[in-house]
């Protein structure tokens, strides 16, 4: 198992747009050395070119705290 960063993603996307599903992995495989297998390399590069990124989430505005000021004694 290993994780994928967006750039990582999005270099292995632009490979195999380019060229094709080989291309992909070879770029798989020149970020993560670690895998030897050609097969696995192009099922890997065929699963990460089909992601789209994830849209991204609007940031809800924290309540503000209603709390009261102390009354003056």
């Amino acid at each position: 198992m290993f994780m994928v960063n967006e750039v990582d993603a999005e270099a292995i996307r632009t490979a195999y747009e380019q060229g094709g599903e080989f291309s992909a992995a070879i770029e798989l495989r020149r970020i993560f050395p670690g895998i030897v297998d050609n097969e696995k390399a192009r099922m890997c590069a065929r699963s990460i070119a089909s992601w789209s990124p994830l849209p991204v989430q609007p940031v809800k505005p924290r309540p503000v705290s209603r709390r009261r000021a102390p009354h003056p004694a």
